[in-house]
């Protein structure tokens, strides 16, 4: 075989189709499609500013951030690639204020697509790794156009996950819900191929991902887990900790799948107005899906996030993710109640006064 061998990305989507005899194949379509869209992108990544599509496109997004001109490129060919098929009843994107109807010459289909074209786009310029994430849950009413309410739903409905990552290989990682499995880019054949069957995120990890820059926002459970690993061997944790932070969840989310960590990105008082950073449906609720499926934990520091209901498009949310005893771990620490900023003996929870009626 031309590839050694190992499994093909249609070769793959065909075995899992057999598992499944009254499928209607419009699932695996979906998937090349997405697929195709993200060679298209990696490859105009991959020319950077040799392609002329580095730096601001001028323009925002409904979140208010400054739009990069491949977010812009990026977001066009996703739309592209995937509204001709007949496969999805709508799509809805970071980049775009509302969903996005398909034209009328094409049919309607069984599923609906989220995405974030381009993800970590800040790190373009400096040419470090940025990926696509995408969500794939079954359309409310099949082959009628979608309306924004279809896409409220938890991550429990996703059918498919998974995201794209350009980097020194170009890998795709997606899960069905059988497991989460990455597939590298044959460059000479244009071939996903399988090289990462079945990945697990260990249980344990000495490795966590947090902006430090907004410790003084951190809630005391943050605050508290950080200063722990922070501690090392001389801390309650009795062990030293590695400190990581790329400013791209797909980079994020790869080191964590190939070698365990934990991720936070969690609800801060930064800007009361907003629950959270990341969006729910186009950035936490795929990638949720995908570490659950390869044995790991997501959460919102507090609760499963999957299980969360969305009430708005561009929702936000606190997302903590990665190995499952140090997300169990900050989760109990959300349901303690905070320490005493004064320790001293007389005013403290144990105090003079503290069991007085």
């Amino acid at each position: 075989m031309p590839t050694g061998g190992r499994t093909t990305l249609i070769q793959y989507l065909i075995e899992e189709r057999r598992r499944h005899p009254d499928a209607t194949g419009e699932l695996n379509a979906l998937i090349t499609d997405v697929a195709l869209a993200c060679k298209a992108i990696s490859r105009k990544v991959a020319f950077g500013g040799l392609a002329g599509v580095l730096g601001s496109a001028g323009s925002g997004n409904v979140q208010g951030e400054e739009q990069k001109t491949l977010d812009v490129l990026s977001n066009r060919i996703f739309l592209r690639a995937n509204e001709w098929g007949g496969h999805v009843a709508g799509m809805a994107s970071e980049e775009m204020d509302d969903i996005q109807l398909l034209p009328a010459e094409y049919p309607r289909g069984r599923y609906l697509l989220s995405f974030d074209p381009l993800d970590g786009s800040s790190n373009i310029d400096v040419n470090v790794s940025v990926g696509s994430i995408f969500s794939i849950v079954r359309a409310v009413r099949p082959g009628e156009d979608a309306v924004t309410a279809d896409f409220l739903q938890p991550g429990t409905r996703q059918v498919c996950a998974g995201y794209a990552i350009y980097g020194p290989s170009t890998m795709l990682v997606l899960t069905l819900g059988r497991g989460t499995h990455a597939f590298t880019l044959d460059p000479v054949l244009g071939e996903w191929v399988l090289s990462h069957p079945d990945l697990k995120v260990p249980e344990t990890t000495r490795e966590f991902a947090i902006n430090a820059s907004n410790s003084r926002f951190w809630e005391p459970a943050v605050s508290r887990y950080v200063d722990e690993c922070l501690a090392g061997r001389s801390g309650p944790r009795g062990a030293d900790f590695n400190m990581r932070w790329i400013a791209s969840l797909v980079a994020e989310t790869h080191r964590i799948l190939m070698r365990g960590g934990v991720f936070m990105y969690p609800k801060d008082s930064k800007d009361p107005s907003k629950p959270g950073r990341l969006r729910l449906l186009y950035e936490a609720s795929p990638i949720a899906f995908l570490i659950e499926q390869a044995g790991g934990m997501a959460s919102t520091g507090r609760a499963r996030l999957m299980d969360v209901q969305p009430e708005a498009l561009h929702q936000r949310i606190g997302f903590v993710f990665g190995s499952r005893e140090e997300v169990a771990r900050i989760e109990a620490y959300h349901r303690e109640p905070p320490p005493d900023t004064y320790q001293a003996p007389l005013f403290g929870k144990r105090g003079l006064f503290a069991d007085a009626v």
